[in-house]
């Protein structure tokens, strides 16, 4: 049966077809937008408010074994903020790292409507995509974490580049990932090592492997770019977290001269200063680079003050924040894929440090010149959990309130940064790009992120508010698919979502030269490994760029 909607007499903010701000309407046939629709079609009068496409959240930490070890580290997260059903939802449990079906509709009521998980491991992939199946509403995918698999870094020593290509799209195929993710390249075999070392320097060569970080990522640049995925790597640098660690973070973005490349959470990766000592702020610098380099994007990963909880397969990252935490805390290691790290956290404005990370975030944001390639985040749920994105975009767009937060932040840090200085304020059209258009854009998601004619009918309306918390914090309608999932700011509907993922081209006989190493050193058999196909339920592969 063909369904038809039309929204009329709204504020439409659609930037990838330069639409800012102009009432028009917006008509949906059967989950796409259309020209136009029959005049009997169901109309919703949009008088007073704002249209937006549906959020897209480029990284977040919402499936997978790590995230289920967030869980049952903190019960009590549990306890305290329960998620009630209805009529047309089921129930769950919130906190810091929500279960499944809290995730899901959590982020339908600020307006998302796509969010991609940032980091799984290869052995861990099948669970996460039964995880996934079960986050509702939201269509969702993830990064393969590859950085760090010794079978890969096997084949760079021995220079065997056209084999490593192939055996990236075999993992890629294997998994249903969507791209490749680096953490911390080259950082876990030292580790996981007798001396619990690490690299500190790109150019460095790994005792255990021979190869140095920038050789790991060149080539990951060089095969996801040749085999066309739709998002480039997906890279967490090294040094994460460290002083002094903005010029990894310029030789990592140098190392990608004119291709291809994603920085993930770039605000903990732009500090000035010297190790063993406080960190200053290096936002200019990193700000000025990736401006003058249309080739590099990257996601913010914005702390917020209050709870949080430190995930991330940078396991020498989460053993050092252990002892600041000082409570509960998780290590575990993936066998030659990936290490894993869990720590309980909260950033309080008056640490020196928190007050400095949360400075840079938004020094970031506001000396930012393309907002396309400088999008969103809050790395949920390290930086602080996705249901602070509200807050965060009230900070952007409102200065005044901004130098309130400011003023009740650590004044040490926060004279030590440009923020004081910084007056510009988003616009509502900015702010659809980084949460939007900019998002869908670097994923390379065509028909999504923005509300033309073939596009997916995701769609956020808002009541046009002044206090642009509580605007984005409260939808009237969100639309999934041409579905109203809610209406008048209550669930009327529910929905699954579908899975994205990719599956580029590679050549069959690179298995011949993989199963060897998993006789010899993987617990699993090989032929239990790669994901079968059942496991996709409702799922859309997005064509590579060759394709």
């Amino acid at each position: 049966m063909t369904s038809y909607i039309r929204i009329s007499n709204g504020k439409v903010y659609d930037p990838s077809n330069n639409v800012d701000g102009q009432i028009q309407d917006i008509c949906i046939e059967n989950g796409k937008i259309v020209e136009t629709v029959p005049a009997d079609a169901r109309k919703i009068d949009a008088s007073g408010m704002v249209i937006m496409p549906g959020g897209v959240d480029i990284h977040c930490h919402i499936a997978g074994p790590k995230v289920n070890l967030a869980r049952k580290l903190q019960p009590e997260d549990h306890r305290h903020d329960p998620h009630p059903g209805t009529l047309h939802t089921r129930s769950g449990s919130g906190g810091t790292v929500p279960s499944t079906f809290a995730t899901g509709y959590r982020y339908a009521t600020l307006g998302y409507t796509t969010a991609m998980e940032a980091a799984v491991t290869p052995i861990g992939a099948r669970h996460t995509l039964e995880e996934l199946h079960d986050t509702p509403v939201i269509d969702k995918g993830f990064y393969v974490l590859l950085g760090n698999n010794i079978f890969l870094q096997q084949l760079l020593k021995e220079g065997r580049k056209e084999e490593f290509k192939q055996a990236v799209a075999w993992w890629i195929n294997s998994t249903k990932a969507y791209t490749t993710k680096l953490v911390n390249p080259g950082g876990d075999e030292p580790w996981k090592g007798k001396k619990n070392s690490n690299v500190s320097d790109i150019d460095e060569k790994v005792t255990e492997t021979d190869i140095s970080p920038r050789q790991i990522i060149d080539a990951f640049i060089d095969a996801v770019n040749e085999l066309g995925l739709p998002h480039p790597p997906h890279v967490h640098c090294n040094n994460l977290g460290h002083s002094g660690n903005f010029k990894t973070t310029l030789e990592t973005m140098r190392t990608a001269g004119d291709r291809r490349v994603h920085l993930a959470h770039i605000q903990f990766h732009s500090y000035a200063g010297e190790i063993g000592k406080n960190p200053g702020s290096a936002a200019r610098e990193i700000a000025d680079y990736v401006n003058d380099h249309p080739n590099i994007s990257c996601d913010v990963g914005q702390v917020m003050f209050g709870k949080s909880t430190i995930m991330t397969a940078d396991a020498p990252l989460a053993y050092m924040l252990r002892g600041i935490a000082k409570g509960k805390w998780v290590n575990a290691d993936t066998e030659c894929e990936s290490g894993c790290g869990i720590v309980p956290f909260k950033y309080q404005e008056h640490v020196y440090v928190h007050a400095m990370q949360w400075a840079i975030g938004l020094e970031l944001f506001l000396l930012s010149k393309d907002p396309w390639r400088i999008i969103l985040s809050t790395d949920h749920p390290n930086g602080g959990s996705f249901m602070n994105y509200p807050k965060l975009i009230k900070l952007l767009m409102d200065s005044s309130f901004r130098k309130e937060e400011l003023s009740r932040a650590n004044q040490k840090a926060i004279n030590k940064t440009l923020l004081p200085e910084l007056d510009r304020e988003y616009s509502l059209n900015e702010i659809a790009i980084i949460t939007r258009a900019g998002p869908a854009r670097c994923l390379g998601l065509s028909n999504k992120g923005h509300l033309g004619v073939g596009a997916d009918a995701d769609i956020t309306i808002y009541d046009d508010q002044q206090d642009k918390e509580l605007m984005f914090n409260a939808p009237r309608y969100v639309f999934k698919s041409g579905i109203p999932v809610i209406s008048n700011h209550e669930f009327c509907e529910d929905h699954t979502g579908k899975l994205l993922h990719v599956a580029p081209d590679y050549d069959e006989s690179i298995v011949d030269s993989v199963r060897p190493f998993f006789e010899n050193y993987y617990s699993i058999e090989f032929d239990n490994y790669a994901v079968d196909d059942s496991y996709l339920h409702d799922h859309e592969i997005i064509p590579t760029i060759n394709q």
